[in-house]
């Protein structure tokens, strides 16, 4: 083949050292039709390319191996077969040529169709406070020592590229709402539309175009900020290629080596001290003049102000057990006593449960996100001591309750009588009235007192809550007696007389 540097030796011999065709011929040892080709077509690189490719071998069998490499690309790729199996296919259908002769045409075949199927995109513009888009992933990190595979919520705005992520261990609605309204809290205001997929958390029906049945909390939640929800076309990931991408970068640049943490909020602070660090040390993606955070600080005052936290809660019924328990995300739920027997109300949020009955809370806990425990609040089942007091011994809700430090001596020194749990029972159901600090206190006067009798507590609340003799008050001079009264008797003896 005639190379690029022997063009160039024979267009400078011809043309600027004036040679003839006979002696570049002899000093460069090429024919003259080389010499004369590349004088008249003055071209500096010559290609060869062939427009037909022969396959003496393959040429009968073309249709059966275009059929096999077909059925083979419709697999999933865990079932895809490898070239060797489908020349193996190929040979037993009676086949002779060679696995290389295969192997190249199977490579130009995904080529030709490669290029026949590649799609084409428009890149989009958004105006500032125009959009955002979000989205979910799924990390994997070292939490407290143990490989977990965490849920990271991504929201990023679509003028700026200013954006915002944050770890739960679910991907439930009430992890959605937290995620937005850390995300709006952190931007100070939220965009006039949210582009999503069709997260079940949020759509609850696809019909035909983009018309979508919202899940009607969800769509509380966008009334709430005044969001337009706008939902993508299936597997149409780029319409929101502005989130899909960041999910990559996050990957790459925030959870690569994988992270060790202990907990959820360490992992989440991290993340977002990383998320402003890189937003001010980055450039704009289209503006390379300003950084991501000077155009989120131009883009800021036009987002939809912030209008204050949306109780976003995923609400559920639950029924309760006679042991003041309610299950909920395979855990159970203490509960107050007197809910027992009737139907109560569970709002989940992302950090806590609150249940409710009859708009009233019954219940408050942190939330768990194991599975098969019982989370206890000893205060709930206070009131069922009242009638069974030998629960406080062996209850399982009561085993390593830690109690005020007043209560705590009160309760040892009761241990060693016959009647103590009856009356520790009197002393915490005293709680329920005068609150745990009027009782710690009236414990504290009794331990300084060096008693620590039921009676005794219970009489010091008494006289707290006896509001005492009235003031007394000071007679005006007007008012003031001149003359003192005496008592006589004797002058109810006149009313004896006719």
């Amino acid at each position: 083949m005639l190379i690029v540097e022997t063009i160039a030796k024979i267009r400078r011999a011809y043309f600027s050292l004036g040679k003839p065709i006979k002696e570049i011929c002899r000093d460069l040892r090429v024919s003259r039709k080389v010499v004369r080709k590349v004088i008249r077509s003055d071209a500096t690189e010559f290609r060869y390319e062939r427009s037909t490719q022969p396959f003496p071998r393959i040429g009968p069998w073309r249709d059966q191996l275009e059929a096999l490499l077909s059925a083979n690309e419709g697999k999933s790729s865990r079932e895809r077969l490898t070239l060797i199996r489908l020349f193996e296919d190929l040979r037993d259908l009676g086949y002779g040529g060679s696995y290389a002769s295969v192997r190249r045409y199977a490579i130009s075949w995904r080529s030709k169709r490669a290029s026949a199927t590649a799609d084409a995109y428009v890149p989009l513009s958004f105006a500032p406070g125009e959009a955002y888009q979000f989205d979910w992933s799924h990390e994997i990190v070292l939490m407290n020592g143990v490989t977990t595979t965490v849920k990271v919520a991504h929201m990023r705005l679509c003028h700026s590229r200013m954006f915002f992520v944050r770890a739960y261990p679910r991907e439930t609605q009430e992890m959605v709402f937290d995620a937005h309204e850390r995300a709006f809290a952190f931007f100070k205001g939220a965009c006039a539309r949210g582009i999503y997929d069709n997260m079940k958390t949020a759509v609850d029906a696809i019909f035909v175009g983009k018309d979508r049945q919202y899940n009607r909390r969800f769509l509380q939640m966008c009334s709430h900020h005044l969001v337009e929800p706008v939902a993508c076309t299936p597997a149409s990931g780029w319409e929101k290629g502005q989130v899909e991408n960041q999910v990559g970068l996050v990957r790459e640049r925030f959870f690569t080596p994988r992270l060790r943490f202990k907990s959820y909020d360490e992992l989440n602070a991290w993340l977002m001290d990383k998320t402003v660090a890189y937003a001010r040390a980055h450039a704009h993606p289209e503006r390379p003049d300003k950084t991501i955070w000077e155009a989120f600080d131009e883009e800021r005052p036009k987002l939809v102000p912030y209008r204050g936290q949306f109780d976003g809660f995923h609400s559920l019924p639950a029924a309760v057990s006679k042991t003041c328990l309610v299950r909920f995300d395979n855990n159970k739920y203490s509960v107050s006593a007197s809910a027992v027997g009737r139907p109560v109300e569970i709002n989940a949020y992302a950090d806590r449960i609150v249940i409710r009955q009859d708009g009233r809370a019954v219940a408050e806990h942190a939330r768990c996100y194991g599975r098969g425990e019982t989370i206890y609040d000893a205060w709930h089942y206070v009131p069922v001591l009242a009638r069974k007091p030998g629960a406080l011994r062996n209850g399982a809700p009561f085993k390593d309750w830690v109690l005020p430090a007043a209560l705590e001596r009160v309760r040892r020194k009761l241990a060693g009588s016959d009647d103590g749990d009856r009356q520790m029972v009197k002393i915490l159901s005293a709680v329920l009235t005068d609150g745990l600090q009027g009782v710690e206190a009236a414990c504290v006067e009794a331990l300084a007192e060096n008693v620590h009798s039921a009676d005794v507590i219970l009489n010091i609340l008494a006289r707290r809550r006896d509001p005492g003799p009235s003031a007394t008050i000071m007679t005006p001079e007007a008012l003031t007696l001149r003359q003192a009264p005496i008592a006589d008797c004797s002058r109810y003896d006149q009313l004896r007389r006719p």
